[in-house]
C-alpha cells in the first residue's frame, strides 16, 4: 500500500466534526453563563441594595466559587466536554484552570506542590495580561 492510498482510507474512517451542532452548544452554555453572571448582579443589587455596577464584584466572586466548587467535583470538566469553547469565558476557564492544577498537585504538599504549580496554566495569561495592561495604559496616559 502507497501514501496515497493509505490517505484516502485514512479520510474516509476519520468522522467529519459537526461544526454547527458545536458551535451551537458552545454559544448557549457559554450564553447560559452570562445569563447566570447576570441574574446574580440583579440579586446582589437588589438584596444588597447596592447599585448594578457594584454589583459586579460579588458576582464575580459568586461565579469564581460556583466554578472550583464545579472543578474539584469533576463536574466542570463534563461541562466543558460538552460544551467545548463554552465555558472559556475567561472567568470561569481561569478559575478552573487554578483549581484544575491546585487538585492535580495537592499530593505533593502545599509548596512543592500547589505552590509551585497551580498558575502553571494561568500563568501565562496572568503574564501577558499584565504586560499589555501596562503598554496599553502607557500608550493611553501619553497619547490619549
Amino acid at each position: 500500500m502507497d501514501n496515497n492510498q493509505y490517505e484516502q482510507i485514512r479520510k474516509k474512517t476519520i468522522p467529519k466534526p459537526k461544526y454547527l451542532w458545536n458551535v451551537t452548544k458552545a454559544f448557549f452554555v457559554g450564553g447560559l453563563m452570562g445569563v447566570i453572571a447576570e441574574l446574580l448582579i440583579h440579586f446582589y443589587a437588589n438584596i444588597l441594595d447596592i447599585s448594578l455596577n457594584q454589583a459586579v464584584a460579588p458576582m464575580i466572586v459568586t461565579v469564581i466559587a460556583i466554578t472550583c466548587i464545579l472543578t474539584g467535583l469533576g463536574w466542570f470538566k463534563k461541562i466543558g466536554e460538552f460544551s467545548g469553547a463554552g465555558t472559556l469565558i475567561p472567568i470561569t476557564g481561569f478559575a478552573n484552570s487554578v483549581c484544575s492544577e491546585a487538585i492535580e498537585y495537592r499530593r505533593e504538599g502545599l509548596i512543592t506542590g500547589i505552590g509551585s504549580n497551580i498558575f502553571k496554566l494561568a500563568g501565562s495569561v496572568l503574564t501577558y495580561g499584565i504586560v499589555s495592561a501596562a503598554i496599553f495604559a502607557t500608550i493611553r496616559y501619553y497619547f490619549f
